[in-house]
């Protein structure tokens, strides 16, 4: 009876975090997107917002034991906080200048990218069917953009950008991780108000300080609400993302983000009505297939590589 409750237990929290993980997901997408187009509200000091809120609450987390914080050096983290706000400053401007199908689609393109960063630069190999599964995944993104009757010239270019820097993100966070022995939140704890204060230093050259459409402008109550809240759910997304990965296997993780992926992806066609063509469908099922398809090569081969390890003598 104990060993039942404590299984029904367990299961009962990875379930709660599995869906504070989607609400949190795809309401940020959703929250930002309605930030953008109903308020207007400014890219750059909405993410300088996400920054501090997320920072506030790890330094909560860290007071109540969920982690431990570990002595950084400033100079180990500096080029790591520099793309952290480009990666998310890009990757917002994105979601700003296109519709929520073209924004998630160009992030897949991250995966493309990374494994070519790693290939040139690190020297990493993989494997041909990994290779080839990128061409259904790259195919449906040129699809979807090319077919999209919003096509925005300077959208693509900041999904372009962000894709980039959001790829160099990635490789550096797993770098640095190794390289200084921390975890995902301990990274953060020091990397967050680093790239605060870069953006904080940044803003009064991008973004009007005061009068309409500054920080300091007329808001109404409800924008002030929603950017609030959105703060708190960027954060909900970070905290729940490292506590999937501790909790649960890669099968997992990965599955739920490709569900977490289409519930976007349709969510931004049913909300904001943005337009979907036939080639734009094909496009998308094209790279879902590609995603899938990656995904499954991948976890295949991290199961042989552990297989072969146990195997050893």
């Amino acid at each position: 009876m104990a060993t039942r409750l404590s299984d029904l237990f367990g299961n009962s929290r990875i379930i709660a975090g599995l869906l504070v993980n989607l609400l949190s997901s795809i309401c940020i997408v959703f929250i930002n997107k309605w930030i953008y187009v109903h308020y207007g509200f400014p890219n750059m000091t909405l993410t300088l917002i996400h920054f501090v809120v997320t920072w506030l609450g790890l330094f909560v987390c860290q007071k109540m034991d969920i982690f431990s914080p570990k002595s950084l050096r400033p100079s180990k983290i500096i080029l790591l906080a520099l793309s952290f706000c480009g990666f998310v400053v890009f990757t917002n401007l994105s979601l700003q200048s296109n519709t929520i199908g073209t924004y998630q689609l160009a992030k897949v393109m991250t995966t493309p990218v990374i494994i070519v960063i790693q290939t040139m630069y690190y020297r990493k190999t993989f494997s041909t069917k990994i290779k080839l599964t990128l061409v259904p995944i790259t195919l449906g993104v040129i699809l979807n953009s090319y077919y999209d009757v919003k096509f925005n010239l300077l959208g693509m270019i900041f999904a372009t950008l962000g894709v980039f820097v959001t790829s160099l993100y990635q490789v550096w966070v797993g770098a640095k991780q190794h390289e200084l022995q921390v975890n995902s939140m301990q990274l953060l704890y020091y990397q967050a108000p680093m790239s605060s204060a870069f953006l904080l230093v940044l803003v009064p050259f991008f973004e009007p300080l005061t009068g309409e459409g500054g920080i300091f402008g007329p808001w109404s109550f409800q924008a002030l609400v929603m950017v609030l809240l959105s703060g708190v759910i960027a954060f909900l997304v970070n905290l729940s993302i490292y506590w999937i990965i501790g909790n649960t296997s890669p099968v997992t993780y990965n599955m739920f983000g490709h569900f977490k992926f289409c519930i976007t992806l349709l969510g931004g066609y049913i909300l904001f009505q943005d337009p979907l063509s036939l080639n734009q469908g094909l496009g998308i099922l094209c790279t879902i297939i590609g995603i899938l398809a990656y995904t499954h090569f991948k976890l295949a081969e991290q199961e042989e590589g552990k297989s072969r390890l146990t195997q050893r003598p």
